[in-house]
């Protein structure tokens, strides 16, 4: 842990955490407004890794205005205090990626078995089929919602076994062992921020050294590898897992497989192995969340792992190119048990982190800021309340409920 909650003043100027020794006395200046916090935590604000959409948005679904509906979910999301996110993509259809060779038809186009969104388009009688990865941009927080990080791409390349909802036909493996097999599944890697892959498959790690070299965050998920394999991706570079426990081997005494990670001694000196923990209650049991937190307590990351049906009744709904049905506060692939993405807010995930934890209010908070912060590499201006930080805050009451937020210095929502 390396904050405290503590009484204090806290200045900003043109969006960013200002120093006040340098107003006060070498410019001999003084606040042009105040705003009285009614004895409020102020904290960074959060950032959200994971998350595949929300309020009927499936940022896996391909349609005429991708970034309308990430930019809708970015407004919403202010009011449970995230400030930052990634947007998620699971397991898609290539033309999802990108462009896919010309089409002849302007009716819907089957590919792979799954149904694709095609328009008519120009005088020239030519489809046009609706990909996500190229329509979204990198893009700073404000009164129109929370900024853009970069995607998360969760797949193509996971296990068959621990595919969970991701669709197998839509799986890839590595075939080169490079830059090829990205550009053929991606198209691109503007714009993204973090990949999760399987590390067991075979020609992983070159891919997953061609990643970190390109600034991209690699994660470990669905996946079958044991202990070794996990060992041998983080040393070339991997630095994340992908929702601890969910779809990955379960801890063994002999072999324990990712997990093992949390205390393993090969991970290489002055690094860090983060891990994201979806603290909603049903994902992972509270013993488990006290495990993995004790035992690593400096790389717990909260995500959400939220989908389309996060903010939406009981029913059913879309995750990429599966049918979801909303139990309760379970999301189920339909017609199975298998569970796909939670319904829970940061906010929620925060609190219940603390609860079942036992943990102290700065450490939870700084699980869902300071830890996504320093796992992207970006805590040099967010996920901390520094001198030159982004003025990225939450408000919030001693039961941690939001009560406002603030994207550089500017409030964006109060309760």
């Amino acid at each position: 842990m390396t904050g405290n909650v503590a009484p204090e003043d806290l200045w900003v100027r043109e969006g960013r955490i200002l120093d006040p020794e340098k107003l006060f006395f070498d410019e001999q200046g003084y606040a042009d407004k105040r705003v009285d916090c009614g004895g409020n935590i102020i904290a960074p604000g959060f950032i959200d890794v994971q998350i595949n959409g929300g309020y009927g948005i499936d940022f896996s679904q391909a349609s005429e205005d991708v970034s309308g509906g990430i930019s809708f979910v970015g407004k919403k999301i202010l009011e449970h205090g995230v400030t930052s996110f990634c947007p998620t993509l699971v397991t898609s259809p290539p033309a999802v990626y990108h462009k896919v060779p010309h089409l002849q038809s302007y009716k819907i186009f089957e590919l792979f078995s799954f149904q694709l969104t095609v328009s008519k388009r120009s005088s020239h009688n030519e489809a046009v089929l609706f990909q996500v990865l190229p329509n979204i941009k990198v893009y700073n927080g404000g009164p129109h919602g929370a900024g853009v990080l970069g995607f998360h791409l969760e797949g193509p390349f996971i296990s068959v076994e621990k595919r969970g909802a991701h669709p197998e036909h839509c799986l890839r493996t590595f075939k080169y062992g490079g830059l090829q097999d990205l550009m053929e599944a991606y198209g691109s890697l503007d714009n993204v921020a973090m990949v999760t892959l399987a590390p067991e498959l075979a020609k992983s790690q070159s891919v997953v050294q061609e990643l970190c070299q390109r600034g991209i965050t690699v994660s470990l998920g669905h996946s079958v590898a044991n202990l070794s394999q996990a060992e041998e991706a983080v040393q070339h570079g991997a630095s994340f897992i992908t929702h601890l426990f969910n779809a990955m081997l379960p801890f063994h005494h002999r072999d324990p497989g990712i997990v093992g990670l949390l205390t393993s001694d090969q991970i290489p000196a002055g690094r860090t192995v983060y891990y994201g923990m979806i603290a909603d209650g049903i994902h992972t049991n509270p013993a488990a969340l006290r495990i993995a937190h004790r035992a690593h307590p400096l790389g717990l990351v909260l995500v959400t792992d939220a989908i389309t049906a996060m903010g939406l009744p009981p029913g059913r709904h879309t995750l990429g190119q599966q049918v979801i049905e909303i139990q309760g506060l379970h999301a189920y692939v339909a017609g199975t048990t298998t569970l796909c993405g939670s319904i829970a807010t940061m906010d929620m995930c925060v609190r219940h982190f603390k609860h079942a934890s036992g943990c102290s209010v700065e450490e939870a908070l700084e699980a869902a800021s300071l830890h996504p912060a320093q796992l992207l590499g970006i805590s040099n201006r967010k996920g901390k309340l520094d001198f030159g930080s982004d003025a990225d805050l939450v408000f919030l009451d001693d039961a941690l409920n939001i009560q406002a937020t603030y994207i550089s210095g500017e409030e964006v929502w109060r309760k």
